[in-house]
């Protein structure tokens, strides 16, 4: 019986001291983090967007957490500064991603601005990066023989679009590319102490 306690309480104690370092600790680390003012809200067409990012898997290809120079190249990447906890407080839930099947896209709104080469790289990856094993996402898209007033019709590289049709985004891909672009982090996170000047 003697034994059983001591294994109970040493279990007990395990359990306190992992639920402090991994959930207390950090907790109490980031609580009183306010976001730049330069980082923005969603707007309610970025977070439908979000949704769209959660629901066709691009969590499981893409991180959004770009590391410091000393322990990764992601800077050398083009991928921006080294993200810290202020940049996610308008993130529930946090998409930072495990995987880099494909690249970090953190910063891609800042590092690719354009609506049309979201659109069609959404639609055809391998039409703008020859090599990418991303899926295509069709299924956001539809093909008419001609676009509707008030479609966003996507022009693709030759030999890209269907023979005889054109093709236009749906409601979705465009909340979804709204989303994208609003990844753009490039405000600085800390404000550096002015320099004294020399004399």
């Amino acid at each position: 019986m003697k034994s059983e306690i001591q294994l109970l309480a040493g279990g007990m104690v395990m359990l306190s001291l992992a639920t402090s370092a991994l959930i207390v600790i950090p907790y109490m680390t980031v609580r009183d983090v306010q976001p730049p003012d330069a980082l923005k809200p969603y707007s309610s067409q970025e977070l439908r967007g979000r949704q769209q990012y959660i629901a066709n898997g691009c969590i499981y290809c893409h991180s959004q957490q770009p590391r410091a120079k000393g322990f990764a190249p992601d800077f050398q990447r083009g991928w921006g500064r080294a993200s810290v906890a202020a940049d996610y407080a308008y993130d529930s839930p946090h998409l930072l991603g495990t995987m880099r099947t494909g690249p970090d896209l953190f910063n891609i709104g800042a590092r690719q601005p354009s609506d049309q080469w979201h659109l069609g790289h959404l639609y055809q990856p391998r039409a703008y990066v020859a090599q990418s094993i991303m899926p295509s996402y069709p299924f956001l898209f539809e093909a008419k023989v001609k676009a509707d007033p008030g479609d966003v019709e996507i022009k693709l590289p030759p030999g890209f679009s269907p023979t005889g049709k054109v093709v236009v985004a749906t409601n979705e891909a465009l909340d979804l590319v709204a989303y994208l672009k609003s990844l753009n982090h490039t405000y600085p996170v800390v404000d550096l102490p002015a320099q004294p000047s020399a004399k």
